[in-house]
């Protein structure tokens, strides 16, 4: 991808990337992320790494109650968000 193609995949997915709880998880999360009904989310670091998380237990709005536990554990403890 462009740097400008990146930029827009990332807007996309801080704002609707984990379906009606987008603004919980850039507020929980602070990373761009997408998440599936399998369980599974991936969060993205711009400019330095990708992160995948699965776990099978959803919440009420169809993301991994795990796996969003474990990218705001990530970046509580890192520091790596885009806030």
């Amino acid at each position: 991808l462009t740097r400008s193609q990146a930029k827009q995949v990332n807007a996309i997915m801080l704002t609707c990337g984990t379906y009606d709880a987008a603004g919980d998880f850039a507020y929980r999360v602070g990373l761009p992320g997408k998440s599936g009904v399998g369980g599974g989310i991936i969060a993205v670091v711009p400019g330095r790494c990708t992160l995948c998380v699965w776990g099978p237990g959803l919440d009420e709005r169809g993301n991994s109650v795990a796996g969003v536990a474990a990218l705001d554990r990530f970046t509580t403890l890192t520091g790596l968000s885009v806030f």
